[in-house]
């Protein structure tokens, strides 16, 4: 019998390629899965970890007091620690490219530790030395040699250092709107108060020294001298921290990832199974001849094992490597986009090894279903057409109620869980609600594809045909459609699901960040309104509005009382605010993050007015008013201020760009052009990563689907060789046999697209809510011009995986066909 499977392999090798493209795209889809995860983590941790990407260990301050002298001399003197970086950290501003300018400046690190990556000259290592990033050299045109001026706090904190180097820009979005400065210890000395602290501290352990037990021992030696809360974490958990942070405290990113590793899990055995149970059903009459011979059902079954384990295994490495290639060019092309250049390979051992065992394992755990059902009756009866399931029989009752208990309980459960903002609870519901589906689709998917058959009715007698044949052989329809439509509900799902996402990110970046870019004017202004025009017209901006100061808090109901109240129109908000549910109405007073709720008493140059507040979830605003809420009279000496919204597209060099120009229209410092334009820009280009990598699966889960149909498809028609025929020999054209069966594959097609796209947008929508939903507000965001090209290809994939099978099939005398065993 090992002689039969391996005489199988080669004699019949074209149905095994169809079948070990479907499992190498499945393999390649999980293991990309897994590398996505990785690769996110890698890259976030060029991004927002980027400044401890090197260290083994991270202490912060919870309280965000900086640790003094002797906490940091316990830390770095534990037993375990073999290099540390105790940072020290502070705003400075400094006169350069014509405007005083705002920078962080950071202490030098050990070369071990240091997080600055060189790109000329060389790093502190004299006295009043300091290194500034690229970005900022060349917006301000400075050079190795250049001499600058930094003022700290205090009026007489200054320090006049030499640039050393010029450094790679960051990729940290919390730091990429200042400039980013690294000095020697003289220079933060001179700029900084004696005993302001260390901002945090970074280690590098020795070889073997367990991280967790190395974070107890540190942070205890660390209380003991007094640091107060210290938070110990390894650089992954840092990252893992401030993601959770940035979520509401939620580790959102780690659950979808591990959902969508579910998700291709699931996928990959519904594919693989369905294709070789088509495989191996077509040679039923073949195994049950073997039995005639003389095989044993265990012989069947082991001949039936070699096949799958060796196709498994050749297709499972297959699968592995282009995965490895697809995402090393996914990766590539993020890196040579100037916004994304943080991006990060990561392939981690899990995504090899889980392939190989997981695509050998489907692979022989599907054949085995078929092949121990073609060995369960006597060889004789298998040599019979066996029925189909029906709810006519004792088969298709028990699926029919199988299928239903775990569509509706799957169903129940993804509704909670979407409720609950469950994620796990959901994928649970969402994937047995889908293979209740499929257990259900023999019964209902042949009577759909019938009743879209009065759509071919027009063609004659190909397309009745067409129509009749969807429900003479269910089990043939289902098996060509489940293919397709399991490929296309998880790609409308994930299109579904990446845009509601995207939305709602969108919508949590506008209420966070909701003007891109403000500045207030000077007092002595001559034209506010003249120079805002001049803004409108800089490249890069879609609008700018002048807010006039109309009053002040006088209750104390911001921390600051006496905080200047802006006025806004209705329709300048509406130009001007990213957050489409901020719009502001009269009566009410709008106030940063933190204010206190209830009536704010505001004095205007009118008097005084009561008005009912409402705090904001930014503090990227000031307060402000609608106009008709209070006089519209200007306060006297009191500066105004103008917001500006940026376009979509612009870059953050660009940004920095018009930071300038602002200043220079306006006639002031350009680090008094403040704004979240540059973090918005950031945050955007890392979501725009993780969705470009999604994309990319896209593309793989639609292949998938497609050599599904490819596969049963063709499958069908060798299985129908004598039936084509008769047709041929009672009056069929050949022209009429491919126009039937080009009909039919269009029809399964065509209806299962429409069902995959349908369940696709519920699961999306379902599974978005069940992620996003305790941080952001949910909107379903439906991709139609996306989900109808998935339906256009969808159809024409059909028909092209009929033409083939079709031609051989015409071109074959009904006679020879007729007497085909």
């Amino acid at each position: 019998m090992l002689r039969v499977a391996l005489s199988q392999l080669t004699t019949h090798f074209r149905r095994f390629v169809a079948i070990g493209l479907a499992v190498m795209l499945s393999v390649m889809f999980l293991s990309a899965t897994l590398m996505v995860g990785a690769s996110t983590n890698a890259s976030l941790g060029a991004s927002i970890g980027e400044a401890y990407r090197n260290a083994d260990v991270v202490a912060t301050s919870k309280n965000g007091e900086p640790f003094s002298q002797a906490a940091v001399d316990s830390a770095v003197s534990s037993p375990a620690v073999q290099d540390s970086y105790a940072e020290r950290s502070t705003y400075v501003t400094f006169e350069a490219g014509g405007g005083e300018q705002y920078g962080r400046l950071r202490s030098a690190a050990p070369a071990s530790l240091e997080s600055a990556v060189l790109s000329s000259g060389s790093m502190p290592s004299s006295a009043l030395e300091a290194t500034v990033d690229v970005k900022t050299a060349e917006h301000l045109g400075l050079t190795v040699g250049s001499t600058l001026e930094l003022r700290g706090a205090g009026p007489v904190k200054t320090a006049k250092v030499t640039i050393s180097g010029l450094t790679k820009a960051t990729n940290d979005p919390f730091s990429a709107s200042a400039a980013q400065l690294v000095g020697s210890e003289s220079v933060l000395n001179a700029v900084q108060d004696a005993g302001a602290g260390y901002s945090g501290l970074q280690f590098v352990l020795k070889p073997g020294e367990d991280a967790t037990a190395a974070k107890d021992y540190i942070a205890h030696r660390m209380e003991a001298a007094g640091a107060v809360e210290p938070v110990l974490e390894t650089a992954q958990e840092k990252v893992t921290s401030t993601v959770a942070m940035l979520s509401a405290g939620q580790d959102q990113l780690t659950v979808v990832l591990l959902a969508f590793a579910g998700v291709a899990i699931l996928v990959s055995t519904l594919v693989v199974a369905n294709t070789f149970s088509v495989l191996v059903a077509q040679r039923t009459r073949e195994l049950a001849l073997l039995r005639c011979l003389g095989a044993g059902r265990a012989q069947i079954r082991g001949s039936v094992m070699v096949e799958a384990l060796v196709v498994g295994f050749i297709s499972s490495v297959l699968g592995v490597l282009a995965a490895t290639g697809l995402m090393t060019g996914l990766i590539a092309w993020a890196k040579s986009q100037p916004e994304q250049a943080f991006a990060t390979l990561a392939v981690p051992p899990s995504a090899i090894i889980a392939g190989l065992v997981a695509g050998t394992l489907l692979t022989v755990v599907a054949a085995l279903v078929p092949a121990k059902a073609a060995t369960a009756v006597a060889p004789l009866a298998a040599l019979r057409p066996a029925d189909d399931a029906s709810v006519g029989n004792r088969r298709g009752k028990v699926r029919l109620i199988l299928g239903l208990v775990a569509m509706l309980g799957g169903a129940a459960l993804l509704v909670y869980g979407s409720m609950t903002v469950s994620l796990l609870v959901a994928l649970l519901g969402g994937a047995a609600s889908f293979v209740g589906i499929l257990l259900c689709s023999t019964l209902f998917i042949p009577s759909v594809v019938a009743f879209a058959g009065c759509l071919a009715a027009p063609a004659g007698v190909p397309g009745k045909l067409a129509a009749v044949n969807a429900t003479r052989n269910p089990a043939r329809t289902s098996a060509t459609a489940a293919a397709l439509l399991i490929g296309v509900t998880l790609v409308s799902l994930m299109m579904t699901g990446a845009a509601t996402s995207r939305h709602a990110f969108n919508d949590t970046l506008a209420e966070n960040y909701p003007v891109d870019l403000s500045v207030q004017t000077t007092v002595d202004a001559s034209d506010p309104a003249q120079a805002v025009a001049r803004i409108k017209a800089l490249d890069g901006v879609s609008t700018a509005v002048l807010l006039q100061p109309v009053g002040t808090l006088t209750d104390g109901a911001t921390p600051d009382a006496g905080t200047t109240i802006y006025g806004l129109s209705a329709a300048d908000a509406a130009s001007v605010l990213r957050d489409n549910n901020l719009k502001p109405t009269p009566g009410t007073v709008y106030l940063p993050e933190d204010s206190p709720e209830g009536p704010a008493e505001i004095s205007t140059a009118a008097g005084s007015v009561t008005l009912d507040a409402k705090v904001l979830r930014t503090r990227h605003v000031p307060a402000f008013v609608e106009t008709s809420s209070i006089s519209s009279a200007a306060l006297p000496e009191t500066p105004g201020m103008v917001w500006v919204k940026l376009d979509d597209s612009v870059s953050g060099d660009r940004v920095q760009a018009i930071q300038k120009e602002i200043a220079s229209t306006l006639g002031v410092h350009e680090r008094t052009v403040s704004g979240a334009a540059i973090e918005r820009v950031t945050f955007n280009s890392i979501i725009d990563v993780l969705l470009l990598v999604v994309t990319g699966l896209l593309g793989v889960a639609v292949v998938i689907a497609l050599i599904g149909v490819a596969n049963t498809l063709s499958l069908s028609v060798l299985e129908r060789t004598r039936e084509n025929s008769l047709l041929r020999a009672l009056g069929l054209t050949r022209g009429q046999l491919r126009g039937m069966l080009a009909i039919e594959a269009v029809l399964v097609a065509g209806v299962a697209a429409i069902m995959g796209a349908g369940l696709g947008i519920v699961y999306g929508w379902l599974g978005a809510q069940a992620t996003l939903g305790g941080v952001a507000t949910v909107v379903p965001a439906v991709p139609w011009v996306q989900l109808a090209a998935v339906f256009g290809v969808a159809v024409v994939a059909g028909l092209l995986a009929s033409v083939v099978p079709a031609r051989r099939a015409a071109r074959l005398s009904p006679v020879e066909g007729l007497a085909t065993a």
